[in-house]
């Protein structure tokens, strides 16, 4: 039981908490930004171990809509963080201080840009996997299936929903996954919570939209297959 919740929740939880920090750049300054995403990729590293297995199953069995979403989903993933991995080394001042390699201002800024669209794909990665999440969660705290608390979290996924849409638009996440440059910072000075809450309620928001946007995917695919099978 503690595997399963270390590997399924606390981990995931862990890579995404640490993704965020990296993002406050300007509170943390170079040292912890370095520190938090180097230790980033060493979970990374252990989730792709513990889920090895995933990868022997890609030429297994049928490819529906929603199997070839997903497939898009992670590979955008590995791209954008192979190439945060590689621009991390190529930049650091801190971490791999002796092998400094440029201070190139291109590569600082593909850096920043792959960062983002790896906070994008991850909270879709999560939507993806949404369900087995929640299967978890209520195996490892023992909840019983409810109507009541099924409501209560679809009403909670509507505001978070409607306060992830509100938080792109603050924090100008689209101006920043579009490759365009901004002289817009958070003024970390007057507020560092909100900064946090904004990007949590965008990850958020980004994976239930994707949830709900695979799990529709899933049934379209089991109507089309009825359908092709003489099913109603």
């Amino acid at each position: 039981m503690l595997r399963l919740a270390t590997d399924r929740l606390l981990l995931p939880a862990s890579m995404a908490a640490l993704l965020l920090l990296s993002l406050a750049y300007w509170w943390l300054d170079n040292g912890p930004h370095e520190i938090f995403g180097t230790a980033m990729f060493g979970l990374l590293a252990w989730h792709l171990y513990t889920n090895r297995r995933w990868f022997l199953k890609l030429l297994i069995g049928r490819y529906d809509a929603r199997r070839w979403a997903i497939m898009v989903i992670h590979t955008w993933l590995a791209i954008n963080m192979a190439v945060l991995l590689a621009t991390s080394v190529l930049i650091s001042r801190s971490v791999l201080s002796f092998i400094q390699f440029t201070d190139n201002v291109s590569i600082v800024e593909l850096h920043w840009f792959s960062a983002y669209w790896v906070a994008m794909i991850i909270a879709v990665h999560v939507g993806s996997h949404w369900t087995r999440v929640m299967a978890t969660t209520g195996t490892v705290f023992d909840f019983s299936p409810s109507r009541i608390r099924t409501g209560v979290f679809r009403i909670v996924a509507v505001i978070f929903v409607a306060l992830g849409a509100w938080s792109f638009a603050v924090l100008g996440v689209s101006t920043k996954l579009m490759f365009g440059y901004s002289i817009e910072f958070w003024d970390f000075p007057a507020s560092v919570t909100p900064f946090f809450a904004h990007w949590t309620a965008v990850v958020a928001g980004v994976a239930i939209l994707s949830h709900y946007s695979l799990a529709g995917l899933r049934s379209s695919g089991k109507l089309h297959f009825q359908s092709q099978n003489g099913g109603v």
